[in-house]
């Protein structure tokens, strides 16, 4: 597959929802799919930071949450500082993505940037390292011929943060099951609080058309557009086990149907350019 050549295509998709549902399969995979045709940034802002051995990079990517130095020049503090420090809500940050972010040694088109945690109790919050993270998200719209696409943490959270407020996309993971729902509504009407214009649904491990025409009549009550639907796949289970991408895997069906969900964010492209 190969995408038409739009000038000046610029598209933040963030990827979120209830936790164990596969967003982070999607959002490695996705990552890897645009970047045979884009520049893609895949940031992990997950603090599980598993996104980048989901595309295939071996080995610790240095968290942002552990470049003190940066984060105290560029925002005034530190992680681990104390609730209430003042520090720079806008700082600049205009050198910092390719600085901040690896190469993908086999996808030259692929680079991750990973947010990082609060790594020992008692530690403080991670909140400069946040904003400097929002500042960035900021700074990369503006490039052009370029995607992000931004691992959220799972569950509702860091929509208080408001760290996805400037995406394009918000795409919101769900499993069959209530308890996904129940996350997904949630998700829905806090990014919409925050301002994210378009959020749509993708079904993740799906079994059988019984489980996906009741994951999509529940979704169409809760006013979520879908996507699409990605089966159930032992591929999946296997690349993980492997700590391997599913790309290596081109005939798996999850694999195959991802691509056709990276084509329908290409037409949403369109239907708006």
């Amino acid at each position: 597959m190969v995408f038409k050549s739009f000038h000046g295509v610029i598209m933040k998709i963030a990827i979120t929802g209830k936790g164990g549902v596969g967003k982070t399969t999607i959002a490695g995979t996705l990552a890897c799919i645009f970047s045979e045709n884009f520049q893609v940034f895949a940031i992990d802002a997950d603090p599980d930071m598993n996104l980048a051995s989901s595309i295939g990079i071996k080995g610790d990517v240095e968290p942002i949450s552990r470049m003190k130095d940066v984060i105290r020049e560029r925002t005034g503090a530190e992680p681990g500082s104390s609730f209430g420090e003042v520090f720079k809500l806008n700082p600049r940050i205009g050198d910092l993505p390719d600085s901040l972010s690896i190469e993908h040694p086999l996808r030259p088109g692929l680079r991750v940037m990973v947010m990082g945690t609060v790594e020992h109790g008692g530690e403080g919050c991670v909140c400069p390292a946040s904003v400097l993270l929002k500042a960035l998200l900021r700074h990369l719209i503006l490039r052009k011929d370029e995607m992000v696409i931004l691992d959220m943490e799972a569950g509702i959270e860091h929509l208080g943060r408001r760290t996805a407020e400037s995406v394009d996309l918000m795409v919101v993971v769900v499993e069959p099951g209530l308890k996904s729902l129940e996350t997904a509504e949630r998700i829905k009407k806090l990014a919409g609080d925050i301002g994210v214009k378009r959020i749509m649904a993708v079904i993740n491990k799906v079994s059988d058309i019984h489980e996906e025409e009741f994951m999509r009549e529940r979704l169409a009550s809760l006013n979520l557009e879908v996507l699409g639907s990605v089966p159930r796949d032992e591929k999946v289970i296997a690349a993980d086990m492997r700590g391997e991408p599913l790309m290596m895997y081109p005939d798996s069906e999850a694999l195959r149907s991802i691509r056709d969900i990276s084509e329908r964010i290409i037409s949403l492209q369109e239907e708006v350019g």
